[in-house]
């Protein structure tokens, strides 16, 4: 069985492992650097991305990590996941860094603050409508040629995507792990099987 693991540094790794045993996934959480060893995925929760990259370069995970994203691990990050796994962060602080395994950019809080949090249906594509829920959501500005976009959503000033992919890595705006829908994680799961045929 092939065992996905969950950073488990900050954020809503709880969820995202209730979702996984949903589906019947083997897991595991990943805390320190010989808990990626055997991976065949890695899922990066939301929370806060500032933190995740602090708590990524103290915990001795961001080398390694790298590494395997480079490597072709594949991955899936959620709101502050999908900020680590941007190209660029528009409004981040000087000292922000990200993975770079998507060639998107990406706005922090693009939907709103906390306040303006919202939950909307969302089209995914070929597959049929999950609940999006948006928690101080990052937007998806800029995208490359190489970016799958896989689900939009229009906030008033046209369509963003909301969740793309790019070769074995994914990136969601919303939070897939927040519902009792498991419609994203199973298409990364899909993924994560065909690319190891």
């Amino acid at each position: 069985m092939r065992t996905v693991g969950v950073l488990a540094l900050q954020g809503d790794v709880r969820e995202h492992v209730a979702t996984l045993e949903n589906l019947g996934a083997a897991w595991r959480t990943v805390r320190r650097p010989e808990e990626l060893e055997g991976l065949d995925g890695l899922i990066i929760p939301g929370g806060e991305s500032t933190t995740i990259s602090h708590l990524l370069v103290t915990s001795g995970l961001r080398e390694p990590l790298e590494k395997l994203i480079v490597e072709g691990l594949p991955v899936f990050g959620t709101c502050a996941g999908l900020i680590m796994l941007a190209s660029e962060v528009i409004d981040g602080r000087s000292d922000q860094w990200g993975f770079a395994a998507l060639d998107v950019a990406v706005r922090r809080n693009g939907y709103g603050r906390q306040i303006a949090s919202f939950e909307t249906p969302i089209v995914v594509e070929g597959r049929g409508t999950v609940p999006g829920v948006f928690i101080r959501a990052p937007r998806i500005v800029h995208w490359g040629d190489g970016v799958s976009v896989i689900a939009t959503h229009d906030h008033g000033d046209g369509e963003h995507p909301v969740l793309v992919r790019q070769g074995s890595a994914w990136g969601c705006s919303f939070h897939p792990e927040l519902t009792s829908d498991v419609l994203v994680h199973s298409l990364f799961l899909d993924a994560l099987q065909e690319a190891l045929r």
